[in-house]
């Protein structure tokens, strides 16, 4: 059962924690805001209530992870979201980094390839009213959402075997997107810019462990 009630212990904690992740290098005060306005503890069951403002990722069911705060915080600050900025998620799983882009102003197209976490985060009640213009898609991450694009910037939170092609063709010019690239334990991040001219450059971070990005869907 999801908890409801966000304490002054709940908010101290979270300050806990956006000063531990400004420790290990976040600077972005926008980033590091919107970890502080969202209780993380509310996007895990109640018996992680202490556990939440850890900073570490943990099990949500159906082999998948909230990740950890930095992470979300890392990949957050390599995006540089602007408001109104359209962007495209890959693996939905808790809601958590699709919480925080709603938070800094993005609005975001994120897609689950698990039904039951769809279904799940389509019930999350708190999450549908503070958020409402986060949009749910059940669907294959690789194939993006052509429908719906193009996209400022896209945000993929699995390990990526490879950079999907289709997902760069989604991407405006001048737009980002960050990728943990890699099928092995430990992932390399990447920030890939489309030029105007419509080239591809990649630039270089540090590495990550994420769960592998899977084609396909899963009932």
């Amino acid at each position: 059962m999801r908890p409801t009630e966000d304490s002054y212990r709940h908010k101290g904690l979270r300050k806990k924690l956006v000063d531990i992740i400004r420790a290990k290098g976040i600077t972005d005060e926008t980033v590091l805001d919107a970890i502080n306005n969202i209780p993380r503890h509310f996007f895990l069951d109640s018996a992680f209530d202490e556990q939440a403002y850890e900073d570490r990722a943990f099990p949500i069911g159906e082999g998948q992870t909230i990740s950890q705060p930095y992470t979300v915080a890392y990949q957050s600050q390599l995006l540089g979201i602007k408001k109104f900025d359209k962007v495209l998620e890959i693996g939905t799983g808790s809601v958590y980094q699709a919480s925080v882009l709603a938070e800094l102003g993005a609005q975001v197209f994120t897609i689950e390839r698990q039904k039951k976490l769809y279904e799940r985060n389509k019930q999350f009640t708190w999450l549908l009213k503070k958020y409402p213009s986060i949009k749910f898609f059940y669907g294959d991450g690789f194939e993006g959402l052509p429908t719906y694009g193009p996209f400022d910037k896209i945000i993929i939170t699995a390990a990526a075997p490879e950079i999907p092609q289709k997902l760069l063709q989604q991407m405006k010019p001048g737009g980002f997107m960050v990728i943990p690239l890699g099928s092995g334990e430990v992932q390399q991040m990447l920030r890939i810019t489309r030029t105007a001219s419509g080239e591809f450059l990649e630039e270089k971070f540090d590495h990550f462990s994420f769960v592998p990005m899977i084609e396909g869907k899963k009932d």
